[in-house]
């Protein structure tokens, strides 16, 4: 295995991990944290939308920890959800509502850098060269 190879595993697993950990706290915990992320012009009710943004948070992040046939297509949805709930993050920073100790609009815009990121990674770890069978050298 190379070193590629493993950094992505890891780096998938640690993705995995972490959006399972954000949707049961989605569902539990942190349900009136997040609600501050959903933009008011939604029209889904907050706690709704957040529910079943952590129910969809957990299902890809066990996905990511165990998917092998569909890894690829897994990182691909993953990365659209990150897509999809962006504008959430937007408006937390444009209408100036704290959540999770973002309590500036510095941390808040600083905050919005690393959506990409989470994009990127998710696309990234989920990557693997395909390996040409009956190659000629």
């Amino acid at each position: 295995m190379s070193k590629t190879s493993v950094a992505r595993t890891v780096g998938r697993l640690l993705l995995g991990s972490f959006l399972v950990f954000a949707g049961v706290s989605h569902l539990t915990f942190a349900r009136e944290e997040f609600q501050a992320q959903v933009p008011p012009w939604l029209p889904v009710d907050p706690d709704v939308t957040v529910l079943a943004s952590g129910v969809v948070e957990v299902g890809l992040g066990g996905a990511l920890l165990v998917a092998r046939k569909h890894r690829r297509a897994v990182g691909i949805v993953t990365a659209l959800f990150f897509v999809a709930v962006f504008p959430g993050n937007i408006a937390q920073w444009l209408e100036h509502r704290d959540a999770f100790g973002l309590n500036t609009d510095t941390a808040r815009f600083v905050r919005l850098f690393f959506q990409p990121m989470l994009i990127a990674l998710a696309l990234w770890s989920t990557w693997s060269p395909r390996v040409r069978r009956n190659a000629s050298p």
